[in-house]
């Protein structure tokens, strides 16, 4: 199977299998997503919508939220990986946000990468998400999963590596649903410990278990 017939029939499957993909953490506006997906970093979404309700509540703008102490935020994410480092970039962010972008979440990947505590996975998060560009955030499922299908070589080695991959092998409305599709695959099925293949509906073009096989 050719790279391109792979790529072909991935994204067949899930067009027909996940036709609206998007997010599990729950937001309102793009200030809160930018929160959520802040703080879903080594944390699951899981965790992070158990958390924002009182987050929001609390502080529903980036004024009040430049506007908090450390030791105040961290009683409302105490819970969530790294509290200390996430609950001084929630800060730092926030006054950034008043300060420099009028409270808005500025709408450009390095304008958003200015922010602490913003990588470049965050920004194209916010840039898909929210904006509806042709961004691919590649965390950790992404990175898994596009290797073991066969979407990227083993020579993509890096984040961006694996971005450019898929940015280059898909065509430009399918990346932001892609970016759902490969999450949600490597999250609920191509899990990183026991991937239950038996319920994976592209295993015929999966490398992985073609060569297992």
């Amino acid at each position: 199977m050719t790279q391109k017939e792979r790529y072909v029939r991935f994204v067949e499957y899930f067009r027909e299998a996940m036709p609206d993909a998007k997010t599990e953490l729950h937001y309102d506006n793009p200030f809160q997503l930018l929160v959520a997906v802040m703080l879903s970093a080594q944390c699951t979404d899981k965790r992070v919508n158990m958390v924002t309700p009182k987050l929001f509540e609390a502080y529903p703008t980036a004024k009040e939220l430049a506007s908090a102490s450390e030791s105040e935020l961290l009683p409302l994410i105490g819970s969530i990986s790294y509290p200390n480092s996430k609950a001084r970039h929630l800060i730092s962010m926030a006054v950034m946000l008043r300060d420099e972008f009028g409270s808005k979440v500025p709408e450009s990947r390095d304008e958003l990468m200015k922010l602490p505590g913003v990588g470049r996975k965050t920004a194209n998060v916010m840039l898909s998400v929210v904006m509806g560009q042709s961004a691919m955030a590649v965390d950790t499922h992404v990175f898994r999963v596009s290797h073991r299908i066969g979407l990227v070589p083993k020579s993509a080695t890096t984040t961006l590596s694996v971005e450019r991959h898929l940015c280059k092998n898909l065509k430009e409305e399918i990346i932001p649903l892609a970016h759902h599709w490969l999450i949600l695959h490597g999250r609920y099925v191509c899990r990183a410990v026991k991937p239950i293949c038996k319920d994976c509906g592209i295993k015929e073009i999966c490398a992985e278990y073609n060569r297992k096989q």
